[in-house]
Order: C-alpha cells, then structure tokens, then sequence
C-alpha cells in the first residue's frame, strides 16, 4: 500500500474556491478519496489564525477529519496590506517528508512550488499529486506535478 502524505495551504484553497465557485472545499470527501488509495501516514493543514468563531470551528472540523493544523498568526501591515503565507513552512515540511513516502499530495495553486514538486521528484523519485482549481491554478504547478486533479463539483462542500 502506497505511504501518502498530504500537505493543504488553506488560505489558497478556500480563497479559490469561493472566487470560482462561491463555494468551501470538501475536506472530508478528498479524505475518504485518498484513504482508498493508500495509507495517509501524514496530513498538515496550513492556516492563518485570526482567531474568528467560524475558523476555529473549522479548524475542529479538519482535526476531526484526521488533520494536523500548523498556525501562523495574521499580519495587519500599517499600510493596509496583510502578510500570512506558508510557502516556506509548506516547502520544509515537504522536504522532509519526501523521503519516507511513495507520494506528496499538495493541494494549492500557487505556481511558487512548482520548482519543489521537480526537485522532490528528481532527489527521491516520489510522486507528485496536485489539487487545485483549475482556472486558478499556475500552469507551472501543473505542469511540474506528475498528477493533477481539478477541484470540481464532486470535491465541493
């Protein structure tokens, strides 16, 4: 049975699916999905805390689901802008995991890591799966991954 370990940037997640679809991602149906394919040994979702009801409630229900949260607190610049993105954080994690399993799931569509997806593919021959809205998501992220899967109807809350 295929080791899997799955890696979630949540900001970009949720932000695109509400931008394409005005609707939340499935966490649960992507889980049962997966668990069928082989044994999830890790799953890191990476959010922003803000400290809001409504996140903290999700925030239960991913845990519930069988997800690991990593926090990073939000940023309010003096001049309006806000700062909360787990690139780096995400990228580690990935390094390191990479080596002790047959496949990384990455469920984001931010181009930034496609140089990761090859560099993982080509140190450790592991496999590369990636989840995003298709209309949202860099073709270079597609194309570095050795899988991709739209986020569709079937995948939508």
């Amino acid at each position: 049975m295929k080791k899997m370990a799955i890696f979630v940037d949540v900001q970009n997640i949720y932000y695109t699916c509400r931008q394409a679809y005005g609707r939340q991602f499935n966490y649960r149906k992507l889980w049962q999905h997966l668990n069928h394919e082989g044994d999830i040994v890790s799953a890191t979702a990476y959010a922003i805390h803000k400290g809001d009801d409504g996140q903290l409630k999700f925030q239960d229900a991913l845990k519930h689901i069988g997800f690991d949260i990593k926090l990073k607190p939000f940023i309010q610049r003096s001049d309006g802008s806000a700062k909360g993105d787990w690139d780096v954080g995400i990228t580690i994690d990935i390094m390191e995991a990479a080596s002790d399993v047959d496949s990384i799931i990455l469920l984001s569509g931010d181009g930034d890591f496609d140089l990761l997806l090859l560099k993982i593919y080509q140190k450790y021959g592991v496999e590369t799966q990636v989840y995003g809205v298709p209309s949202l998501t860099a073709k270079s992220l597609i194309d570095s991954a050795a899988q991709y899967h739209s986020i569709d109807e079937a995948l939508l809350l």
